[in-house]
């Protein structure tokens, strides 16, 4: 997600010993390697797609049994009082990185990051956009996940954060807002000086909401139409992408749009139109430039086709998700 800087910090802050005494509890068997096989990137899920060990960004979210027996793990997710998507324990060994990267699947398009450091040292650096710093113990964090970003690890040891995605209410950005007057280093007393503690309480168990709805069957034409615009905005804004190729994406995205919004007038969620939301996704794929950067954003640098595919084709049609709508909504089916 884009915010106005690259690092906001937050006026919270935690008991990092008293955290990390849940996460050395933990089994190590519980932790995860990372998806793609990054060396030294491990996590292990406190919030997840049924609970359950995966890595999965959709899905009915539901605490997991580590979770469960970490109260103050517990006491610290709630205490935003927000609705939490997937959030983990995530650790990186010592010496290791996590390469430059951006996030800008559909996920990361209305979620934002929130950090809160348990065990780490001075040389822990992350670099986001034009900045550098090192999260302190206890603090809590977000970043501008759409600018390039990495984290090295420079110590011996191993580096471990609470990591909660969360898309905000109207409360949590107010409380943004008011931090991103602040530089998070040259007004470190200051921003001090906003912050509460977030003490553990051995008598508290409070509730934690999690994301139940948090990707559509089939997209909404609408929301279709405001990610192709915003997507095409960008890369049309590109002074070095060639003009002719501009304008067949634009006229490709905007095409798929409107395929989209008819095949929804007649069928809706049904699951006899998914055959026809299909064929317009496989329509687009074909069109695609076989160079993955043939253009890219304005805003960052990105190529276009991943964008595509990632933020707005596979999340357009998401028919393992039908089931819990139905029964939410009553049956759409036929």
């Amino acid at each position: 997600m884009e915010i106005a800087r690259p690092f906001i910090r937050l006026p919270y802050a935690f008991d990092a010993d008293r955290l990390a005494e849940e996460v050395a509890a933990l089994p190590d068997a519980a932790w995860m390697t990372h998806p793609a096989g990054f060396p030294g990137n491990s996590a292990l899920p406190l919030i997840s797609r049924n609970g359950g060990s995966n890595e999965d960004f959709h899905g009915v979210m539901q605490i997991t049994p580590h979770l469960e027996c970490s109260p103050y793990l517990q006491q610290a997710m709630a205490s935003f009082g927000e609705v939490l998507g997937r959030s983990r324990l995530m650790k990186l060994a010592g010496g290791a990185q996590v390469a430059t990267h951006v996030d800008f699947n559909y996920h990361w398009y209305t979620r934002v990051r929130v950090h809160i450091p348990i065990v780490t040292h001075p040389s822990v650096r992350f670099f986001c956009a034009d900045a550098e710093l090192h999260m302190r113990p206890g603090e809590c964090w977000i970043f501008n996940s759409w600018r390039r970003h990495r984290v090295v690890n420079g110590s011996a040891a191993a580096r471990v954060h609470l990591v909660i995605d969360i898309a905000g209410s109207s409360r949590f950005w107010a409380g943004v807002a008011a931090m991103e007057r602040f530089d998070p280093v040259a007004d470190r007393e200051a921003i001090d000086a906003q912050v509460r503690a977030v003490p553990f309480d051995p008598a508290a168990t409070p509730p934690i909401r999690a994301e139940r709805y948090n990707v559509s069957p089939v997209m909404a034409p609408g929301e279709v139409d405001a990610l192709v615009k915003e997507l095409i905005g960008d890369f049309s804004r590109h002074p070095k992408n060639e003009p002719r190729l501009v304008e067949s994406y634009r006229e490709l995205l905007l095409g798929f749009a409107r395929d989209w919004r008819e095949a929804w007038h007649l069928y809706g969620y049904r699951e006899r139109g998914w055959p026809r939301y299909r064929a317009a996704i496989e329509r687009v794929q074909a069109q695609l430039h076989p160079d993955n950067r043939a253009l890219v954003t304005a805003s960052n640098e990105v190529g276009v086709n991943p964008i595509i595919v990632q933020r707005i084709l596979r999340a357009a049609l998401v028919t393992d998700q039908f089931d819990d709508f139905a029964a939410a909504f009553g049956d759409g089916s036929g």
